[in-house]
């Protein structure tokens, strides 16, 4: 089989003790809106695209981190890269684990579906699938009450997936986050 390639490159995700100040300074540089914002997420956009910038405010998942190290954690978490479908994504998650690249989260976030892998120097990454297919519905979606109680998603094995797949199953079939629970712990890669 060929590679699996992204089809495009989607978004960032920033982690910050300036909240506030970088949710303003990009709806100003870059004429974004906020689309869901909690007290430690926030996803904004400038175009049809659900997201294209998320931030996490670092100062809710460890309030002493301020203090103790103001840039020690700051700055890009993630880029994203969006496949075809889900059966690309699922192939690719394949073809990578068979050159001993595994993902360390996989995640329904309800609106992707997303696998997160961390290069040697531990750079993160997120390839994903979208689970609408136009940004109205995404967009709903995060405005909704199952977005809300879980922003941050539910954890599946894509092995199940995939075999599903191959099966005949569709992909229709897991796009729409059907349970919000359990919420996910946030994973961060293993050192390596």
């Amino acid at each position: 089989m060929d590679r699996i390639r992204p089809s495009s490159f989607v978004h960032v995700v920033y982690r910050t003790h300036r909240f506030a100040s970088m949710l303003d300074w990009y709806q100003k540089a870059f004429g974004a809106r906020i689309q869901f914002q909690n007290e430690t997420l926030a996803f904004l956009t400038y175009d049809e695209e659900h997201h294209r910038f998320a931030f996490a405010n670092l100062d809710m998942f460890d309030p002493d981190a301020k203090e103790k190290n103001r840039t020690g954690l700051v700055g890009v978490d993630h880029v994203a890269y969006t496949f075809a479908s889900l059966r690309d994504l699922l192939e690719n998650w394949e073809q990578l684990r068979g050159m001993g690249i595994e993902p360390y989260w996989c995640l329904h976030h309800g609106i992707t579906i997303s696998l997160y892998y961390a290069d040697p120097d531990a750079n993160c990454m997120e390839f994903q699938v979208e689970c609408y297919a136009t940004p109205e519905e995404a967009n709903a979606f995060m405005a909704g009450p199952g977005y809300a109680q879980n922003p941050i998603g539910v954890e599946f094995d894509p092995a199940d997936w995939l075999a599903c797949l191959r099966t005949g199953t569709p992909d229709t079939a897991f796009l729409v986050r059907q349970v919000h629970e359990p919420v996910s712990e946030i994973r961060f890669p293993a050192p390596t």
